[in-house]
C-alpha cells in the first residue's frame, strides 16, 4: 500500500439526524466549561431557560467529522449532596429531560420547552483542583449516563509541578479522560470524539460504592428501594436514589413520602439503624467517605515535581499563539513578520529577475503587427516572472511553512471568537488563510466543510481576501512606491472592510449556523518535501491558467493599442477611472481586464504606460488609490466560476456587484481622504 494513503474507518450508522446524540457539559463554576463550549459552538447558539423563571442554557449543533451532536452548556453545579433549589432543577433535567416521572408530575412549574434527556455527560474538571472535582465525578457516576472527563487546565497544573496520569484516572473511574486546555483549543476535538464513542457504546460509568463499612449498613435501605413500583415512580438509577435518601435529601425524601407513605416508616427506620452503626450521622459519614475516596484517587493518579519542565517549549509557543488575550497579537505579529520578510526578499529577487529582463526588452521597439504580438508575448512572460518569482512564491512558501509547522491551525482557533461576531465559526479561518494563497481552493474548502448561512457568508467574504496575486501586486507596487507603511495600511484596511462586511452579511443571512470542532495539531518542523508539494498545489495554476491568460491579455492590449481601439474603451471608462478614482484615463483597459486575473492588471499597467517604472506617470495618491481599488475589485474569472458551483448564480452575481460597489466606494473614499491630507499638510 502507498505510504501516502491512509484508511479512515467510517461507522456503519453515522450519528446524524435522528441518531444525533445530545451531549451535555456539566461541571463546577470556573472549571472552563463555557470555554469548551465556545471552542466548539456555532456563531449563533440558542439560549433557552430550563424553567420559565429558572437558569438558562446554551445549545447548538456541532459537526465532528462526518457526525454531529447537539451540544448543551448547562449552568454550573457544585454537588449532588444536599441539593439546593438551583442544583435540583439541573439534576431533574440530567435524569429526565422534559419528561418528568410520576414523582414530579404534580409540581406547579413544569418544563417550559422540550429538552431531551442527555445521552452523554462531559464533566469539565479543573486539573489544578482535581480532588474537589472528583467528588462531583463520583456523584455523576451514579446517574447512569455515559460520562467523559475533560481534564481542563493541564497547562496550569504542570506549571505548578502537578502531573496527572490520565490513563490511570480513566482506569480507576471506568470512563474516558482527555487532557485539555479549552481556552487554547488543545484536546477539544479528542473530547468530542470520545463523547461520540460513548454515545455509540451507551455504557454507563462504573458505580463507585461507598466504603465497605458504610455499604454494609445500607443493605436494608437498598432492599426497600429495589421494589419495582419505586423504580417506576422515580425512573432514577437505584444507586443514585439510595444515596439521596441516605443523605436525607429534602426533595427526594419528600417525594418518597408523598408517593409511598406506607414505606416511609421503613425507610426512616433503615436510616436510623444504619446511623447507629456509624460514628457520625449517616449524611455526614457518606459525605466524608466520598471526600476520602476522591482524595485517595487523587493521590493514586497524581505526581508532584519532576514533570513540570516537560513540554515547556510547546507551552511557551502555545502561550504566544493560543492565549485568549495575547494570541491574536502573536498571530498578527507573525503575519507582520511574514510581510516584512517578503518585502525584503522581494526587493532582492526583483533586482535579480524582472528588472534586468525589462531593461533588455526595452531595446526592442517593433512597428509591424507580428512584431507587436511578439513583443507582447515577451512582455507577458517578463511580467509573469516579475510578479511570481519576487513576490508570489516567497509569500506562498512562508504561508505553507506556517501551515506545516502547525501555526496556522492555532491562528484559526484564536480568531474563532472574532468570526463569531460576523456569524461564522472560527473553523472557516483555515479557508481564509488558504485564501491568502488563492481564493479558488479556499472557496472549495468552504464548500466541503460548511453549509447554509456559513457557506454563503464565508464565500462572499473570501472574494475580498487578498490572494497571493493581489498580495503580490500590493507588495510589488506598494512596496516599491509607498513603503512598508503603505503596504501595512492596505492590508489593515482589508481587515477592517472584511469585519464590517461580515457583520452586515451576518444580519442579511440569519440561518442557524453549525459549530465545528477545530483540531490543534502538534508543532512540527516543516519539511522541504511538504513545503514544495503544497506550494506547487497552490501555484500550479500559474502554468495552466495564469500564463495563457497573461500572455493572451498582453497580446490583446498590445493589439488594441496598435490599432487605437484601447482609446475608445478608456474613454468609456473615464467617469470611473479619471473622474471618480483620479487615475489616468489610459488605465481603463488594465482595470477592466483585471476580472481575468489580477496579475494581468499590473502587467497591462506596465504596457499601457510603456514602462516598468510607474512613478513618473502616477503620484503616490494615485498608486494607493489604484491598489486599494484593485484589492476589492471583482474577483477573477476562476473565483467567479467556483462561486457559481458553490453558492449558485444568484449569490455569485451578488458577489460581483458587491465587489464592484465596495471597490468604488473604498477606492474613491481613500483617494478623497488622501487628497484632503495632502491639501492640509504642508
Amino acid at each position: 500500500m502507498n505510504a501516502g494513503i491512509s484508511i479512515v474507518a467510517v461507522p456503519r450508522q453515522l450519528l446524524r439526524g435522528e441518531r444525533r446524540p445530545r451531549v451535555v457539559l456539566v461541571g463546577r463554576l470556573r472549571t472552563g466549561k463555557s470555554s469548551l463550549f465556545l471552542a466548539a459552538s456555532s456563531a449563533s447558539p440558542q439560549h433557552r431557560k430550563l424553567l420559565r423563571d429558572g437558569d438558562g442554557y446554551d445549545e447548538c449543533l456541532v459537526d465532528v467529522g462526518l457526525e454531529q451532536m447537539s451540544l448543551v452548556d448547562l449552568p454550573p453545579i457544585e454537588s449532588l449532596h444536599t441539593l439546593g433549589a438551583h442544583d435540583r432543577v439541573l439534576v431533574k433535567y440530567l435524569l429526565w429531560g422534559d419528561r418528568w416521572p410520576a414523582v414530579a408530575a404534580h409540581e406547579a412549574e413544569q418544563p417550559a420547552l422540550a429538552f431531551r434527556s442527555p445521552d452523554v455527560l462531559i464533566q469539565v474538571v479543573d486539573a489544578t483542583a482535581l480532588q474537589r472535582d472528583l467528588e462531583l465525578t463520583l456523584e455523576l457516576c451514579l446517574l447512569g449516563k455515559p460520562l467523559v472527563i475533560a481534564l481542563n487546565r493541564v497547562d496550569e497544573a504542570r506549571r505548578k509541578g502537578l502531573y496527572i496520569n490520565t490513563r490511570a484516572l480513566s482506569e480507576h473511574l471506568g470512563v474516558p479522560v482527555v487532557a485539555t486546555v479549552a481556552h487554547m483549543g488543545l484536546g477539544v476535538s479528542e473530547v468530542f470524539v470520545a463523547a461520540l464513542a460513548a454515545a455509540r457504546k451507551k455504557e454507563p460509568p462504573r458505580t463507585s460504592a461507598p466504603s465497605k463499612y458504610i455499604d454494609v449498613t445500607l443493605e436494608s435501605l437498598r432492599v426497600l428501594l429495589a421494589r419495582p413500583e419505586v423504580a417506576e415512580a422515580f425512573r432514577a438509577p437505584w444507586p443514585f436514589l439510595l444515596m439521596q435518601l441516605a443523605e436525607n435529601d429534602d426533595y427526594f425524601l419528600q417525594e418518597f413520602a408523598g408517593h409511598f407513605p406506607e414505606l416511609l416508616p421503613e425507610v426512616l427506620a433503615a436510616r436510623l439503624a444504619a446511623e447507629r452503626q456509624l460514628p457520625r450521622p449517616l449524611s455526614e459519614e457518606l459525605h466524608a467517605d466520598r471526600h476520602h475516596r476522591a482524595a485517595t484517587l487523587f493521590e493514586q493518579v497524581t505526581q508532584f515535581g519532576g514533570s513540570a519542565d516537560s513540554g515547556r517549549g510547546q507551552r511557551f509557543l502555545d502561550g504566544i499563539f493560543l492565549h485568549p488575550r495575547w494570541g491574536l497579537i502573536g498571530s498578527l505579529t507573525v503575519f507582520a513578520l511574514v510581510l516584512l520578510m517578503v518585502f525584503k526578499v522581494s526587493a532582492i529577487l526583483d533586482g535579480w529577475t524582472s528588472a534586468p529582463l525589462a531593461d533588455w526588452v526595452q531595446q526592442w521597439q517593433p512597428e509591424s503587427t507580428a512584431g507587436v504580438v511578439g513583443r507582447a508575448v515577451v512582455d507577458g512572460l517578463i511580467g509573469l516572472i516579475g510578479i511570481v518569482i519576487p513576490y508570489m512564491l516567497p509569500l506562498v512558501l512562508l504561508l505553507v511553512a506556517l501551515e506545516e509547522a502547525g501555526i496556522m491551525h492555532r491562528v484559526a482557533f484564536v480568531v474563532d471568537r472574532g468570526f463569531h461576531h460576523i456569524g461564522l465559526h472560527g473553523g472557516v479561518a483555515t479557508p481564509f488563510l488558504v485564501g491568502l494563497g488563492c481564493n479558488v481552493p479556499a472557496i472549495s474548502l468552504v464548500a466541503a466543510t460548511t453549509s447554509g448561512k456559513e457557506r454563503v457568508v464565508a464565500t462572499l467574504l473570501l472574494a475580498f481576501v487578498p490572494c497571493s496575486a493581489r498580495s503580490a501586486i500590493i507588495l510589488a507596487m506598494g512596496g516599491k512606491y509607498l513603503g512598508w507603511l503603505g503596504v501595512f495600511a492596505i492590508f489593515a484596511l482589508t481587515l477592517v472592510v472584511l469585519t464590517a462586511l461580515g457583520g452586515a452579511l451576518a444580519r442579511r443571512y440569519t440561518d442557524v449556523a453549525v459549530g465545528l470542532i477545530q483540531e490543534i495539531p502538534p508543532y512540527a518542523w516543516p519539511t522541504w518535501h511538504g513545503i514544495v508539494v503544497r506550494t506547487w498545489e497552490r501555484t500550479s495554476d500559474i502554468v495552466t491558467i495564469v500564463t495563457p491568460l497573461l500572455v493572451a491579455g498582453s497580446v490583446l492590449l498590445a493589439l488594441l493599442n496598435h490599432f487605437g481601439a484601447d482609446q475608445v474603451i478608456n474613454l468609456l471608462l473615464s467617469p470611473i477611472t479619471h473622474w471618480w478614482l483620479g487615475l489616468p484615463v489610459l488605465l481603463g483597459v488594465p482595470i477592466l481586464f483585471g476580472v481575468l486575473r489580477k496579475e494581468l492588471s499590473l502587467l497591462m499597467v506596465y504596457q499601457a504606460l510603456g514602462s516598468m517604472e510607474i512613478d513618473p506617470f502616477l503620484d503616490w495618491i494615485q498608486i494607493a488609490t489604484f491598489l486599494v481599488f484593485l484589492t476589492f475589485y471583482i474577483p477573477c474569472v476562476s473565483t467567479f466560476a467556483v462561486m457559481l458551483r458553490t453558492i449558485g448564480w444568484r449569490q455569485a452575481w451578488f458577489s460581483v456587484g458587491l465587489s464592484a460597489l465596495v471597490a468604488l466606494l473604498i477606492g474613491g473614499g481613500v483617494r478623497l481622504l488622501l487628497e484632503l491630507w495632502r491639501a492640509v499638510l504642508p
